[in-house]
């Protein structure tokens, strides 16, 4: 079997997918498996790079030029060939070989929610509400698809009109084995980076400056906890939202015995030491695709508050603390409220108990490994392989049709 993966163009300066990508392409080679890499290349987009023209030049070259290209190496494919496409937003390349053995990796959906208007807090133009379901028009032709979450699944069929043969869901697996380190070597690891030494801990949040991880959220919270306390653990956000309007406003509302310390560029060792030193992982988001840092979390046995909401409550598991989702007619402040009393439960959680929640949390974590995603990946693409040669796949037709609103 060989496998032809459809990757994002590196001029659209993506980290995480051609990591992705990278991921499957070398794991499925030392399986034996032949790999190649399809991209678009940069025909048109090279002359616009840094003028406000080369978004546009970069559609050009995905969605006019690439088909030809794709067209034309398809020539050269054989009935063994698999066609695995990295990312559910390269969906209008599907029906390039929807009628060939394919898979589409689905992530997440926030952008096409957001293009429907179904998430207020992240208004989408015109012209990206076209380009979703333009989007939404291409992978809905596919037949067989991988989620990281359930979710994923099923905003595919609710949101995407997805009609799918085979829809699986395989977690995604951490990048990095983290683990719980020792007090010692986690704040050497620390004092190597830079960063204070907090001899109580602290309440930790690790994510980006997205609207859906509720950073101004996690302000609120964290000021309505120190406003109980003379000496309240500080905040540590490893996050670059430190200079969002919405942010700003709710760090003048932080008390002043609170403190609120803004991290970023910290690699994967610095932030396995402290998760294993922090008191508490603080991540409310509004939404995610899967929520990686929950589960880096709770691999280094730090107690969790997320959002009961899915695909939150599906990785975070049954040892996290839970909020209720902060919805945009909300009182944040009271939402807030609650958030800090149950911070002040976890803080308050008798020592005699503590060991045995570690534990269960690292062994909650210790399902989402990275060699278990790959191997349902391999025998996923296997079996999609099978029904194309048996015929299964042209028993089903699979949904069609244009672009619909």
């Amino acid at each position: 079997m060989k496998l032809v993966l459809f990757c994002h163009p590196p001029f659209m300066k993506s980290e995480s997918m051609p990591r992705f990508a990278r991921m499957i392409g070398e794991a499925m080679r030392s399986k034996g498996l032949e790999v190649a890499y399809w991209a678009p290349r940069p025909w048109l987009y090279r002359w616009f790079d840094g003028t406000r023209l080369a978004k546009w030049a970069g559609y050009v070259d995905q969605y006019l030029l690439f088909p030809i290209e794709v067209r034309l190496r398809l020539l050269g494919q054989g009935r063994d060939t698999l066609f695995v496409f990295c990312d559910q937003a390269m969906g209008p390349w599907v029906p390039l070989v929807k009628h060939r053995p394919h898979v589409v990796h689905a992530h997440d959906l926030l952008a096409l929610r957001s293009a429907l208007g179904l998430i207020p807090q992240n208004p989408t133009a015109l012209s990206g509400r076209i380009y979703q379901r333009y989007i939404r028009w291409g992978f809905r032709q596919a037949k067989h698809f991988i989620s990281v979450s359930r979710r994923t699944a099923d905003d595919l069929v609710e949101y995407g009109h997805v009609q799918a043969q085979t829809s699986v869901v395989v977690h995604n697996g951490l990048n990095y084995p983290y683990r719980r380190l020792s007090r010692s070597e986690a704040v050497a690891r620390m004092k190597a980076a830079g960063l204070p030494i907090t001899e109580q801990g602290m309440i930790l949040h690790v994510g980006g400056p997205s609207w859906y991880k509720n950073s101004a959220g996690i302000v609120r919270l964290y000021s309505a906890y120190a406003r109980g306390h003379e000496a309240p653990l500080p905040l540590w956000m490893v996050s670059s939202s430190l200079h969002n309007a919405d942010v700003q406003a709710a760090l003048k509302d932080v008390p002043p015995q609170g403190q609120v310390l803004f991290f970023q560029g910290l690699n994967n060792a610095t932030l396995e030491a402290m998760y294993s030193v922090a008191s508490a992982f603080v991540f409310p988001s509004l939404a995610e695709g899967f929520g990686w840092p929950l589960v880096e979390a709770h691999a280094c046995g730090c107690p969790v508050i997320t959002t009961d909401e899915a695909p939150m409550n599906e990785v975070a598991g049954p040892m996290a603390h839970y909020l209720p989702l902060l919805r945009p007619d909300d009182n944040v402040l009271a939402w807030a409220q609650t958030g800090a009393a149950v911070l002040d439960g976890i803080l308050c959680t008798p020592e005699s108990s503590r060991s045995q929640h570690i534990a269960q949390r690292i062994e909650w974590a210790s399902q989402f490994t990275t060699q278990r995603a790959i191997d349902s990946y391999h025998d996923i693409y296997k079996a999609v392989m099978v029904r194309y040669e048996t015929g299964m796949d042209e028993a089903t037709p699979s949904a069609q049709g244009h672009p619909r609103p």
